[in-house]
């Protein structure tokens, strides 16, 4: 960007309001925590309003964000369908008049969306951003294009979930404008050096992150690499029954339940390889960590983590939800370590040319520009 063009965004004073429901802070908060001040110090007046139900992670992210200089407002919400917070909203926008309403996830798009048309908001725009369960469902597919149909501009984070969106909910795929996470590269990353073939996994412990299928392909992949070694870090549901697994499995001595960690960049770099077993990842923030940080990646062949992953290159992509294609590709690469720091060297190049955060910043900035000219 020029300095013209900047000063010439300065002069625009378009008020730009992000809605998100927060509960804590994951990839799509990670996202805006990223996006929304380098909005800002492109001279867009950005704000955020964030939907809540008064949890600690809700607080966590508003103080995040609040400390890189971003204005935050909250209003809280009590249940799914909250009809007071939803009349609290229209009059929030019916008095803060924002050029552009930007919405991420369900709820925020479900009461954003709605409330913004009331209160003839001029430009709104919609981000999808992950996979979920409950969108297979005909009445939620019904109900979430006939809010999408209120939005100006429709955004997917990766072409792998707008073709997702195109297949459960009925979408047309090419009506969604692709903008991919970024990530700032930082110095000092170099391929794993270590001689114990240590493996990481990253994610909420949740049915959708595929750690069932990890230790199982894990317990097979062990027999032929008996050193092999497991990190699992994050928190959920399923960490009683995956314990539970992993003694079943006779792998509890090598597996590691980190809890929640965070930053990650430490723990992968003490990892030789990065595994995101995923049935359903919108983008794969955590394969961009982990190839910024010159680890290869072993991820699900679905979403967007295709387009992020370059199989026999950066890492390997397997048949998601399988265990033994798994197996066979952590033998693969845990077993020939140089290998792996090969794939890795080259994981953060492509990181680094076609991921950054600059990247993600000035394409969103183009679909602003673009809406505003139109109207």
């Amino acid at each position: 960007m020029t300095l013209q063009q900047s000063v010439a965004r300065k002069d625009r004073g378009v008020r730009i309001l992000h809605v998100q429901k927060v509960a804590g802070i994951s990839g799509s908060e990670a996202h805006l925590l990223s996006l929304l001040p380098r909005l800002r110090e492109r001279g867009w007046d950005v704000r955020l309003l964030m939907l809540h139900e008064n949890e600690p992670g809700a607080w966590e992210f508003a103080r995040a964000l609040t400390a890189r200089d971003v204005p935050l407002d909250a209003v809280a919400i009590s249940r799914d369908v909250d009809p007071p917070a939803f009349l609290g909203l229209v009059r929030y926008l019916a008095d803060a008049r924002p050029q552009i309403l930007h919405t991420h996830l369900v709820h925020a798009d479900a009461y954003g969306q709605i409330a913004g048309t009331m209160a003839r908001v001029p430009i709104r725009m919609s981000t999808k951003h992950g996979f979920n369960e409950f969108r297979e469902g005909r009445a939620f597919a019904l109900a979430d294009r006939a809010v999408a149909s209120l939005a100006h501009v429709h955004i997917a984070i990766s072409q792998g979930l707008a073709h997702y969106l195109a297949q459960t909910e009925g979408f047309e795929e090419g009506s969604f404008e692709i903008v991919h996470y970024g990530i700032a590269p930082r110095d000092g990353s170099e391929p794993y050096a270590g001689s114990e073939p240590r493996l990481l996994c990253v994610g909420r412990l949740i049915p959708i992150k595929g750690h069932i299928v990890l230790l199982r392909a894990f317990a097979e992949a062990r027999k032929q690499v008996p050193g092999l070694q497991l990190d699992v870090a994050g928190r959920g549901p399923l960490e009683p029954a995956l314990r539970a697994l992993a003694r079943e499995l006779g792998v509890a001595d090598a597996v590691r339940f980190l809890g929640h960690v965070s930053p990650i960049q430490g723990a992968i770099e003490d990892s030789a390889i990065i595994v995101v077993p995923s049935m359903g990842e919108g983008f794969g923030m955590v394969a961009l960590e982990a190839m910024e940080r010159s680890r290869p990646v072993i991820a699900a062949a679905i979403g967007g983590l295709g387009e992020l992953v370059e199989h026999g290159e950066t890492g390997l992509l397997v048949e998601p939800g399988v265990a033994e294609p798994l197996a066979g590709a952590i033998v693969e690469l845990a077993g020939d370590l140089g290998r792996a720091a090969e794939m890795g060297r080259a994981g953060r190049r492509r990181a680094i040319s076609e991921f950054l955060e600059s990247r993600c910043v000035e394409r969103t900035e183009q679909l602003y520009e673009a809406a505003l000219d139109r109207r």
